[in-house]
């Protein structure tokens, strides 16, 4: 825990120095999640982001999400959930918000190769603006990796296609580590590349906290 405090300490510092450009800016995620099995099949799974243009200033974005993931099997999974978006996309100025709704369809692939564990996504989204509706289909290749009992490392890398317009969207690039706390808690702290089509790209630095509770159990 000192360690990650030390890190956020040192990546304010050089913030700080940072021109007043959001694509210049060291952004922070902080984030939560949360997955809560009810039965051996079903669990329900709640998100929850604020992603900062700067450490702990400016929210460029808050995120809530909310679904259940249903286990096919060991290797395949559904998900079908709810996502709510405030968005500033000024920076350092107050430029108002939008809100955005969305419908989540997900399919999920994980397995294991060797020791390392491979997760694909597949993301199918309908974007609820108060004017019109958009769909995009994400793609998620993560590939994680354990370092010991209670310390892993993960990679990932995630695509945006537009159905209309342009095709790409945008793309996410991300690594870190993450720590298990108990078979409840786990901490995760990485780095979040965000590559937007025209060439804006954005760096952040992503806090989280992840907790999983077993409702299956026999009292």
């Amino acid at each position: 825990m000192k360690k990650i405090i030390l890190t956020l300490l040192l990546l304010s510092s050089i913030n700080s120095f940072a021109q007043s450009n959001p694509e210049k800016k060291l952004g922070m995620w902080y984030a939560y999640g949360g997955s809560h099995k009810m039965s051996e099949k079903v669990s329900i799974k709640t998100q929850a982001q604020f992603r900062f243009f700067d450490i702990a200033n400016d929210l460029q974005q808050l995120m809530l999400r909310a679904g259940a993931n249903y286990k096919i099997n060991n290797t395949f999974s559904a998900y079908l959930g709810y996502a709510f978006f405030n968005t500033d996309a000024t920076f350092d100025v107050d430029g108002g918000d939008a809100n955005e709704h969305r419908i989540v369809e997900d399919l999920n692939i994980n397995y294991k190769h060797s020791k390392f564990g491979v997760a694909h996504r597949f993301r199918f989204e309908q974007r609820l603006f108060k004017a019109n509706t958009k769909h995009w289909f994400r793609y998620q290749l993560g590939i994680n990796y354990p370092i010991s009992n209670t310390l892993s490392a993960y990679v990932y890398d995630e695509v945006f296609l537009n159905f209309e317009g342009n095709t790409f969207s945008q793309n996410w690039f991300g690594i870190g580590v993450k720590h298990k706390l108990s078979n409840s808690v786990n901490l995760q702290l990485g780095y979040h590349n965000i590559s937007l089509n025209g060439g804006a790209n954005f760096n952040r630095i992503i806090a989280g906290i992840a907790i999983s509770t077993n409702h299956t159990k026999k009292k």
